[in-house]
């Protein structure tokens, strides 16, 4: 099942970590950190699911929910909260919301979640022909642990392999230090964020010509790194 996710979440660790998790499923995910951004978001990607964390500046979750439900997205919302109050549970669910999940989750069953909504609203064709991300020559596979260059084998560490399936799946995105260190996260504990470095340096030996003058894993002075999405 593959599914475009878009995820509405202030909170940018958490926000990370639903993205990846969504990547590690086979999906595409759009990231947004207020409500107002959220509305545009849907309007403009038609995403097959919301993941709506009600405590947005802007405009809040009820708000983008009610929104949604009034036009003609008819996008379904799996509203997050740290709200246990049964009105609101209940406010969420008058909305619209398909489902509501209270902090603190585990990734898992967010996933498992997710996937029942989408099988609900059968948004999505129900079976993914192609897990596999490709971008300027590169092909990641996030269900064999696979990446290639340019149709070669490439060895990646865990923690290599996740910061280049997530720079991947968004190719000229700007990743902060930080960001690519939440990607390592279960597979280099003790990594920091200079070790985000040392991983960078070794990805570029085995997916760059000439290491020294990279054309595929840029650096973003005084920012962080991209993936550049054309060809070399």
């Amino acid at each position: 099942m593959c599914a475009h996710v878009l995820v509405a979440e202030d909170d940018e660790m958490q926000a990370e970590l639903i993205r990846r998790s969504l990547l590690a499923e086979g999906h595409t995910a759009t990231v947004v950190h207020d409500g107002g951004a959220a509305l545009a978001a849907a309007r403009r990607l038609r995403p097959d699911l919301v993941v709506l964390d009600l405590m947005l500046p802007v405009v809040d979750g009820f708000g983008v929910c009610r929104v949604l439900r009034g036009g003609e997205e008819d996008i379904p919302v799996l509203m997050l909260t740290a709200r246990s109050e049964e009105d609101d549970v209940l406010l969420g669910l008058e909305l619209g919301a398909d489902d509501y999940m209270t902090k603190p989750y585990s990734p898992r069953e967010l996933m498992a979640r997710i996937r029942t909504v989408l099988r609900r609203s059968g948004r999505t064709a129900g079976v993914r022909e192609d897990p596999v991300v490709r971008t300027a020559g590169l092909a990641v596979d996030p269900e064999r642990h696979e990446v290639r260059c340019d149709g070669v084998p490439v060895e990646c560490t865990p923690a290599e392999f996740q910061i280049l399936l997530a720079m991947a799946a968004e190719p000229e995105r700007v990743f902060t230090r930080r960001q690519l260190l939440q990607c390592t996260r279960g597979f280099d504990r003790a990594s920091t964020e200079r070790a985000v470095d040392v991983h960078i340096m070794n990805l570029r030996k085995k997916i760059e010509a000439d290491p020294r003058r990279p054309v595929r894993l840029l650096t973003v002075f005084g920012v962080g790194y991209k993936l550049s999405g054309g060809r070399p």
